[in-house]
């Protein structure tokens, strides 16, 4: 008996022993891939509620484009084919109502803007003409010196978003350009004619299926760029320039917004996470964790920043998902962050608005056609007018054609009973 005990607590020391050695043994591994239990173990699933507010639903600026973007292309169309006179007929854009995104007949859609667009009858067949306003036709000459005096400025906005593309090329598909050329202020001539307006800056880019790309050329690659985020907080003193410090994004909660305790204290961990700048490379980040959502948040920042209304349509961010190396569920990173992002649900579309540019105008650079823009619409705004004015007085001319004939309808009496008395 006393061997068979002694046996077996030589048995259990082993066993002890052995268990000991293996938690150290995977202690050791946890300290090596530390930062990968780091990633994951912070992320938090957390919901927002939305919440109204009435300063971002009434930017005429971001909620009028939309009626105002087929209104410059037609402008555009009529500016190219006549630069003399600034005339053409109906028949050379009637049949372009889908491509110059207008929901219905071009004539009655050129016939709701009399402050653009003035129509005349034709010299030949009687059919109607359609020529810009002396009031058009001077902001269209001012837009055309903005976009030359400030040629290098919008450049380097489309050099800055496709540098934030990912791989090696850094290379963005013609057609995703073309789809945010609104939003980046490009002119149609632009891309319209890369050889002559991209110089040394970029490159033409074969992507394989027939697609075409632009890159940047060896003119316009100044080596490491910074995003608007690094270049406020080293104005601050906050940031030294180093690789992935821990920079603050600026909040702006709307009015009645309150915050869940968990959801606060997740936000305050977030906000002291690393920054990863949208212009460096990210493929060691895992897709579920904190850091990896800091850097898809830095993006959309830097995107909405580089855009003429710091806006856009949330659908038409969903073609760079691919481009930028953003999340399937890209979308969510607006609802976890209604500090920093607005939702308008206005004009029957989901627009994303950076609050950032409009609460704190001196942190973000304004686009040079955005005033240009606000003059547009308050020309747009005079049609309203117009056409106001017209339904009044057609109003009183029909009354007044009204009256007239009750007044010859009571003469007519009047001679009825005379000639009934004399007869």
């Amino acid at each position: 008996m006393p061997n068979q005990k002694g046996c077996a607590r030589n048995l259990l020391q082993k066993i002890f022993f052995f268990s000991c050695q293996n938690s150290l043994h995977s202690l050791s591994n946890c300290r090596n891939l530390s930062h990968v239990f780091i990633q994951r173990r912070a992320y938090v699933d957390v919901y927002m509620d939305w919440k109204k507010d009435t300063y971002f639903e009434s930017i005429e600026s971001i909620h009028r484009s939309i009626e105002l973007k087929p209104i410059i292309a037609l402008k555009n169309c009529i500016v190219s084919a006549s630069p003399q006179d600034y005339c053409i007929p109906i028949s050379a854009v009637s049949k372009r109502g889908l491509e110059l995104g207008i929901p219905f007949k071009v004539a009655r859609f050129l016939r709701k803007y009399p402050s653009f667009f003035e129509e005349f009858e034709g010299p030949q067949y009687n059919l109607p003409w359609f020529k810009l306003t002396p009031t058009a036709i001077q902001l269209d000459k001012e837009e055309r010196e903005v976009y030359e005096e400030h040629k290098n400025d919008i450049v380097d906005r489309l050099k800055k978003l496709i540098l934030m593309s990912v791989g090696e090329q850094k290379v963005l598909p013609l057609k995703v350009i073309q789809g945010l050329q609104w939003y980046l202020g490009l002119p149609d001539e632009f891309l319209r004619h890369p050889e002559s307006n991209l110089d040394g800056h970029f490159r033409i880019v074969e992507m394989g299926d027939e697609l075409k790309g632009l890159a940047v050329g060896s003119d316009g690659n100044d080596g490491a760029m910074m995003s608007i985020l690094q270049q406020n907080a080293m104005k601050k003193g906050v940031y030294a320039g180093g690789e992935r410090e821990a920079i603050v994004f600026p909040l702006f909660p709307s009015k009645g917004l309150r915050l869940k305790r968990k959801i606060s204290d997740w936000m305050n961990e977030f906000q002291r996470l690393p920054y990863v700048s949208p212009y460096e490379d990210s493929s060691d980040l895992k897709m579920d964790s904190d850091l990896s959502e800091k850097r898809v948040v830095g993006i959309l920042h830097e995107l909405l920043g580089l855009f003429v209304e710091h806006a856009a349509e949330r659908k038409r961010l969903l073609c760079l998902r691919k481009c930028l190396g953003l999340p399937q569920k890209v979308h969510k990173a607006f609802e976890r962050h209604p500090h920093m992002f607005y939702l308008s649900l206005r004009n029957k579309t989901c627009t994303v608005i950076l609050k950032e540019a409009y609460r704190e105008k001196s942190a973000i650079e304004a686009h040079p056609i955005a005033n240009v823009r606000k003059k547009y619409i308050n020309l747009m705004k005079e049609s309203e007018i117009i056409l106001k004015s017209r339904r009044v007085n057609n109003r009183a001319t029909k009354n007044e054609a009204n009256v007239n004939m009750k007044d010859l309808d009571c003469m007519d009496d009047d001679m009825t009973e005379v000639i009934n008395q004399v007869s």
